[in-house]
């Protein structure tokens, strides 16, 4: 996907959030974000948007913490998060993704905040359909591509994910396919953490199932029974790297 494209899917995804969070009540729990209320998770979005859009406008050259940032936090409704999602939209369709900035991910441009913008918005509105008891309707491409930005930037999330920087292994392998459209990933573990690879090399552990499933068992949203994949392979392994990997 390109800059635009990732835009446009972003539009949707904040548009779809906003619309069962207007019908959900705000005190009902989220679980695959614990301690997390309907109310929590949008107002986490909400300040998502603000903070990135802040990012991409100064052309931040380093982290700026949201506390410093003069945004409006609420009242937390539908209208908030739709204002400060076309906010964030607006900026990012008038800029330049080759533009050199800061990111927190291994893309140093402004290109990487429209994929993760839309990658942070697809998933807590997966969340939010859970929580409200929505069978949640998932593009195969859009979760395949959210896989793919997951792992690329995995360990940079080790700034803000303890847990990332403890991974090690032995250079065994783990590898996740999607089997509704193309899209394979192998991870070697390393005595010094973990790499993406390209290997044909039978791996240790080998999850396979629809790109929406698999990316649900990835990023800690549902439990591997709980869902329609196949596992081959050492499950010790894999819930290893379950445990450690998510984004905190």
């Amino acid at each position: 996907m390109e800059h635009l494209e990732y835009c446009d899917a972003l539009a949707v995804e904040i548009d779809r959030f906003a619309t069962v969070f207007e019908g959900a009540n705000e005190a009902t729990m989220v679980p695959s974000c614990p301690e997390w209320s309907v109310h929590d998770l949008a107002e986490h979005l909400g300040h998502v948007h603000r903070w990135a859009e802040h990012l991409v406008r100064v052309r931040a050259t380093t982290r700026v913490p949201s506390a410093e940032m003069d945004f409006a936090r609420g009242p937390v409704n539908a209208t908030w998060i739709r204002s400060g999602g076309e906010s964030l939209l607006a900026t990012l369709r008038e800029g330049n993704p080759e533009e050199p900035m800061w990111a927190w991910g291994v893309d140093q441009h402004l290109g990487f905040w429209s994929r993760r913008q839309l990658h942070e918005t697809f998933v807590h509105r997966l969340d939010l359909e859970l929580a409200v008891g929505r069978t949640p309707v998932v593009d195969p491409l859009v979760a395949s591509d959210a896989i793919d930005e997951f792992l690329v930037n995995l360990e940079s999330a080790g700034d803000f994910s303890p847990e990332v920087r403890e991974i090690r292994g032995g250079n065994e392998l783990i590898r996740a396919t999607v089997t509704d459209v193309a899209g394979t990933w192998t991870i070697q573990l390393l005595d010094s953490g973990f790499r993406l690879i390209d290997s044909t090399q039978t791996p240790q552990v080998e999850l396979s199932g629809s790109a929406k499933d698999v990316l649900m068992v990835l990023l800690r949203r549902q439990a591997i029974a709980d869902v329609n994949v196949a596992l081959k392979g050492d499950r010790t392994l894999i819930d290893y790297w379950i445990a450690h990997s998510a984004f905190e």
